[in-house]
């Protein structure tokens, strides 16, 4: 499956709708690039309120201003903050001074500072900025496809990961788009960290940046630039891949889908057909004529469910149409008044109305629709004071659906107060159920060209080149779904993408941290396999092949992966693993970061004794039964099902049908039994003793 649910989003990106009616501060302006004075100051999205700067390494400060203005930076001790950590002392302000080039820009470096805060940070010419509450910490980087951009709110005890606050990590997420040429700057803002701004943050991020926060007792800061359904090439630079020789044919297929109008043209066509063919269509508005646009109308059969939140996550496993609907209580300033309603984005198509008439529709039209933010007017002859009735129909046409967006972004605004939040207690009303959809992705036509995210460098120069250089402590990295079925080529082409991100950060070993697929079973046509193969095997293999990289890691995930669904929930446990390779190998801390790990095999007559390392003082399994997920072979390669027994620091394995064994492996399928762990309670990586 080379390409699979490509359209997983989260729109933290995209800020509460405040920013429509209320006032917009200097920052605001300075990072969303509103109109101003050729003159006034700018800073790069990277640079903002609640930001954290790496600890131990120059603060490094870029934007604009007209050419020739001199700049002065200056960064000094802010006073206490919300959520201050006890003993983080601010030193003296550091001051640094620069003129714009002839084309205004500007960059600054202010010396490096421990880790601690809050700082005020004031950069000064023809205009002024003052950025507070700025942290010095550990910064990192959070990148790959869906299941690292996969929100809180989508994965199993997101209420009780915010139960307890987060104080001391600040949240920032890249805007997704595609560039076909690397871009100097990035869309977003930072963001503190509570229960609203981590709701549509990166689960896997989240919970790795609280462990280390917890551990290292500094403020930590998590960039998160990720997006559904993209393969490695897209975020690897275009140099590297044209200096690989196997890799050169992607970016020579995507200059040759450039240069061909009619090609493209051919395959939006056949997009289209594959479309009709494989997904569900919208066979019309049933639920409009039946009332249940209108307060009360539609009859009985309404449940509950909070928004915002994919309805698979609130047990709701269908496709089809589902209607959403609840009482708006309007303060009276507001009567016949226009209005701004914001939905956030509405996974896949809807209709919205409000007591009862449409105000806005997104459909097919519409590019990117599963992740486009809803921002519909209601006319004014339609705001009442006191109750109104809004309701959203939601047709969703394969994957997940329903309301993908934030708390923050569920609102309505108007003139003279705050806005109303949305979140909460919805009723909703199925029209048309469905079964979830299993369709054939490796037969779906792939557009190509500069603006399809799946095509090489895409991403690379939209959502990465503009960070390269920024000090950063490390990256952690979850992709590799939508490169299955291309197992040899990802070994060539993950360290490749790996070495290049490296070369533009100047940094040899930055640290590289990466999680190992977990289990799954692609429920398309291939999802019978010989016993001891698989694709997602393969590819895992892959992926353990890059640890001869300096400085890298691997999270293994297997055993907390779900056979049906491609987003498993538990993301706190990745997050927990992947901060344990961190403590390890970027702080020095002495933990256990890795599960057994495959050493040696040795042939013991109708058996073969398999040695480990990361023993963590011994091994044992999950369930307390002996190890499963062992295969055997002999001379005609067919693979067996070993009976296992743990002996010391190893494990023999046999069967009776395979009296001379040759060969071993383990956890060698896309989703196969594995039970073997050491008592650092990590899971066993999964390989296998031949090359066959």
């Amino acid at each position: 499956m080379s390409l699979f649910l490509p359209r997983f989003r989260t729109m933290a990106s995209y800020g509460p709708i405040a920013l429509c009616f209320s006032r917009i501060a200097v920052v605001g302006v300075v990072l969303l690039g509103a109109s101003a004075a050729r003159s006034e100051i700018r800073v790069s999205a990277m640079v903002g309120d609640h930001m954290v700067f790496q600890q131990g390494r120059p603060v490094q400060l870029t934007g604009t201003a007209a050419a020739g203005e001199t700049i002065r930076a200056s960064l000094g001790a802010g006073g206490p903050a919300p959520g201050a950590r006890a003993g983080m002392t601010a030193p003296p302000a550091a001051m640094a001074t620069t003129q714009a080039d002839s084309a205004g820009r500007w960059s600054i470096t202010l010396p490096a500072r421990p880790a601690g805060g809050p700082f005020v940070l004031t950069i000064e010419g023809s205009s002024t900025l003052k950025l507070t509450d700025i942290w010095s910490g550990e910064l990192w980087m959070a990148a790959g496809q869906s299941n690292m951009e996969l929100p809180l709110t989508g994965s199993s005890g997101a209420d009780l990961a915010v139960a307890g606050g987060c104080a001391g990590l600040h949240l920032f997420v890249v805007a997704q788009a595609t560039a076909p040429a690397p871009r100097t700057d990035v869309q977003g803002s930072w963001q503190d960290c509570n229960a609203t701004t981590a709701a549509g943050f990166s689960a896997v991020a989240y919970h790795f940046g609280r462990e280390l926060q917890h551990a290292l007792g500094v403020p930590v800061g998590l960039i998160e630039s990720a997006r559904g359904g993209t393969p490695a090439e897209a975020w690897t630079p275009r140099a590297a891949l044209l200096a690989e020789p196997s890799l050169r044919p992607m970016v020579d297929a995507l200059d040759r889908a450039v240069q061909d109008p009619a090609r493209r043209e051919a395959m939006a066509q056949a997009l289209v057909a594959w479309e009709a063919k494989n997904l569900y269509q919208d066979r019309g508005n049933r639920g409009e004529a039946l009332g249940f646009a209108r307060k009360g109308g539609g009859g009985q059969g309404w449940s509950t469910m909070a928004l915002p939140q994919v309805w698979e996550n609130a047990g709701l496993a269908i496709d089809g149409a589902v209607w959403f609907r609840r009482e708006v209580v309007l303060p009276s300033q507001w009567a016949g008044q226009k209005l701004a309603l914001s939905l956030g984005a509405l996974d896949d198509f809807d209709t919205t109305y409000w007591n009862g008439e449409r105000v806005g529709a997104t459909g097919a039209e519409t590019p990117q629709y599963w992740s486009s933010p809803r921002h519909y007017t209601i006319p004014a002859r339609l705001a009442r004071a006191g109750r109104n009735w809004i309701a959203v129909r939601v047709f969703d046409h394969y994957g997940n659906g329903g309301f993908a967006g934030t708390p923050a972004q569920l609102a309505v605004a108007g003139p003279g107060a705050e806005p109303l939040p949305l979140a909460g207690k919805w009723f909703y009303k199925i029209e048309r159920r469905l079964p979830p959809i299993v369709a054939d992705w490796e037969s779906r036509p792939h557009l190509g060209g500069v603006d399809d995210p799946s095509s090489p460098s895409v991403l690379w120069n939209a959502m990465i080149a503009p960070l390269a250089g920024l000090p950063i402590a490390g990256v952690i990295w979850y992709q590799g779904e939508s490169n299955v079925g291309r197992a040899e080529q990802y070994r060539t082409l993950f360290p490749t993408m790996l070495r290049a991100w490296r070369a533009a950060w100047d940094n040899p070993t930055l640290p590289f941290l990466f999680v190992q697929l977990p289990g799954y079973v692609n429920p398309g046509p291939d999802r019978d396999t010989p016993l001891g193969s698989g694709g997602w095997a393969d590819l895992r293999e892959a992926q353990t092949a890059a640890l001869r990289q300096p400085r890298t890691a691997m999270a293994v995930a297997l055993d907390i992966g779900e056979s049906a669904n491609i987003h498993p929930r538990n993301k706190q446990e990745v997050g927990r693993r992947l901060a344990l390779a961190a403590l390890r190998t970027v702080y020095g801390k002495d933990v256990i970061a890795s599960g057994p790990t495959f050493l040696s095999v040795m042939r013991e007559g109708h058996a073969m004794r398999v040695r480990f390392t990361s023993l963590a003082s011994g091994l044992f399994t999950s369930d307390g039964a002996p190890p499963q997920g062992f295969l055997v072979a002999g001379a005609d390669h067919t693979w067996h099902c070993a009976e296992a027994h743990i002996e010391g620091d190893s494990v023999v394995v046999s069967n009776p049908e395979v009296p001379a064994p040759l060969a071993v492996r383990y956890g060698w399928a896309d989703d196969p039994p594995n039970t073997l762990r050491n008592l650092a309670d990590l899971p066993a990586v999964p390989f296998r003793s031949d090359s066959w």
